[in-house]
């Protein structure tokens, strides 16, 4: 059975959408005059069409060669039945499998997500999306062009196991377009629904740099990956969020900003000659350091709730 990847119809609607956030935002509302800046817009296009350009390509390739070859093989007709190599019959298109496959692909997402955040050399990948001091509808097509050559193998397994090619692609689709859309800061809290999904304030945590936001909220539509792992946090509106990166690429080059981690990336590995090191300067979270002079994430944190244990005994002495 074929399907059409709705991400076909999805890229004319982005740029509808891009345009009619930029016209309210300077038009209409007084507090968002700066949610555009045009050079940070014409670079986040430029990449953006850069992805489109390169996506049917690789797309092309993971769809239909690599995934294909996955289910194929672990999904051999057996008596003119496709049954996986477990035993059970392979999935079929009943409603019910396409909710699950779309499950399957948010928990991928989830992981895939994570891990561009935690392991440096696919950070220097997933940095371009990150690099716009900027949260907006244009920031959401500010693509890198190189996850696409490694995104696929978070999702092998789910033809693996009995799903469609065809059916992990839409639904890549549909997560794509929802992905776009929570890039808008205009969409306020919405009650119930952040109980499950995967909301635009949740997603504005994501986009920030302060440190009690930094590295939260990797979920596609749905938040119940980022409560059971741990990395779900809600919108404090009493926080002054601040987006962007804490090095950014200071350049509105589309090249630089696609580039630029994997530079710092070629410096690091110079700072010591031990192998071990340089492993970890390219497989580590961003930050890491073998001599401390700078931190992870989670690094920062720790030292930061240690400093803040030691302010509070000390005022507890004086007092």
């Amino acid at each position: 059975m074929d399907f059409t990847n709705p991400l076909i119809y999805g890229v004319p609607c982005f740029l509808g959408l891009i345009a009619l956030e930029l016209t309210y935002s300077k038009h209409v509302t007084k507090e968002k005059k700066t949610l555009y800046k045009w050079k940070d817009l014409a670079a986040s296009i430029s990449m953006g069409i850069g992805s489109v350009i390169l996506a049917p390509l690789t797309k092309t390739i993971a769809a239909i060669v690599l995934l294909n070859f996955v289910y194929e093989l672990f999904n051999p007709i057996i008596g003119g039945v496709r049954t996986n190599i477990m035993g059970w019959e392979s999935f079929g298109y009943a409603w019910y499998v396409w909710l699950l496959c779309q499950l399957a692909d948010d928990f991928s997402y989830y992981w895939f997500h994570r891990q561009n955040h935690n392991i440096r050399i696919l950070w220097a990948a997933h940095v371009v999306h990150h690099s716009s001091d900027n949260f907006n509808l244009g920031t959401a097509v500010r693509n890198g062009w190189f996850t696409i050559f490694y995104k696929t193998f978070f999702y092998m397994w789910i033809p693996a196991i009995g799903f469609a090619p065809e059916m992990l692609v839409v639904c890549l689709g549909i997560e794509a377009l929802w992905q776009f859309q929570l890039h808008s800061p205009y969409v306020p809290k919405l009650g119930i629904i952040e109980k499950v999904f995967n909301t635009h304030t949740m997603h504005q945590v994501h986009h920030s740099k302060n440190i009690e936001y930094m590295d939260k909220n990797h979920g596609g539509f749905l938040n119940i990956f980022d409560k059971i792992f741990g990395t779900w946090k809600a919108l404090d509106e009493n926080i002054e969020i601040k987006f962007g990166v804490t090095h950014p690429p200071n350049s509105y080059n589309p090249l630089v900003i696609l580039t630029h981690e994997y530079r710092d990336i070629w410096k690091d590995l110079k700072k010591s000659k031990n192998w071990y090191h340089k492993f970890m300067y390219i497989f580590a979270a961003p930050g890491w350091s073998h001599d401390g002079s700078t931190l992870t994430i989670k690094q920062y944190r720790k030292r930061l709730k240690v400093d803040l244990t030691t302010a509070d005994l000390a005022i507890s002495v004086k007092s």
